[in-house]
């Protein structure tokens, strides 16, 4: 499913134990970009990546730095590592015959710290389409200007789509007549905080949790909770087993949030201003979404 045949991160944080998959796939072939070297062995290094950081080292803009003492990070916030797919541990024997497997489910995310709850399902593929085609995050470093205003990137495709935006969401609708059992579409986000700006969620590794409940929904040996934004889990279907993760904190993980939600609608509908010719499964979607949203 990826064209350009490998994996795209940012470095930052990556690490041996946040993500050992992803750091043993950049041990070879892999472009690194506005990160940090080690003038003595010509390795990389970033923030996060061990505590040991080179003493002659060169930061992202080329300029000498000693990691032990500098009080500049030596890495850009926003570097990143390209990856060919195939250094993947953990990359599935049937990645690497050409012949492609069925999808069971497409998943959307975006970074929100209110709005969005952890895992939904969509409704049905018209009702997916509409989730994607409103998924937005808040800015973070990885885009200019101000952090944490929220910018809509519908199916995280807004820098690649090459024409009218409006005629790409018809042709998901378009592609959902076409097929007999589509996937399952799903949205997510890892990053909902507390009063505290303290993300609620563990991530990383442990999102496998909430993959695998979707795993169970595909498979038709989970049920799900009905809400206006879609389909959540029962909090007792996600696995916690070892999480510091109380049943009040899982609660507020799921929890939609009508007053947040109002807001969030008459986002959607600024945004959806800019279109001209919007598929009337879209406008169908935000119209029972503003009701079901009334109704709590």
């Amino acid at each position: 499913m990826n064209p350009e045949n490998g994996f795209f991160g940012v470095a930052p944080g990556t690490n041996q134990k946040s993500n050992p998959n992803a750091l043993q796939t950049t041990k070879k072939g892999t472009i690194f970009t506005n990160v940090a070297r080690n003038l003595d062995d010509n390795t990389v290094w970033w923030e996060k990546l061990d505590k040991n950081p080179p003493e002659n080292g060169e930061d992202w803009l080329g300029n000498p730095w000693n990691g032990k003492t500098s009080s500049e990070k030596g890495a850009h916030p926003n570097s990143r590592f390209t990856a060919p797919a195939e250094n993947c541990p953990t990359i599935a024997d049937e990645f690497f015959t050409g012949e492609g497997v069925p999808i069971s489910a497409i998943i959307f995310g975006g970074r929100r710290a209110k709005a969005e709850p952890l895992v939904y399902e969509a409704k049905d593929w018209n009702h997916g389409v509409f989730i994607g085609s409103a998924m937005a995050s808040e800015t973070t470093a990885a885009a200019n200007g101000q952090v944490g205003v929220v910018r809509h990137d519908p199916m995280a495709m807004l820098p690649f789509c090459g024409y009218n935006m409006a005629e790409y969401f018809q042709h998901w609708i378009d592609m959902g007549k076409k097929m007999t059992n589509p996937p399952r579409i799903f949205h997510v986000n890892w990053f909902r905080t507390d009063e505290n700006d303290e993300f609620l969620w563990p991530g990383f590794g442990d999102n496998l949790r909430v993959i695998l409940w979707m795993l169970h929904r595909c498979k038709g040996t989970v049920g799900a909770v009905e809400t206006p934004l879609g389909y959540e889990p029962k909090p007792e279907d996600i696995d916690v087993e070892e999480l510091n993760i109380t049943p009040e904190t899982l609660e507020k993980l799921l929890r939609v949030d009508k007053d947040a939600w109002k807001h969030e609608i008459q986002d959607i509908e600024n945004f959806y201003s800019k279109f001209e010719q919007l598929p009337k499964e879209l406008t169908d979607s935000l119209e029972e979404l503003k009701q079901g949203i009334d109704k709590l």
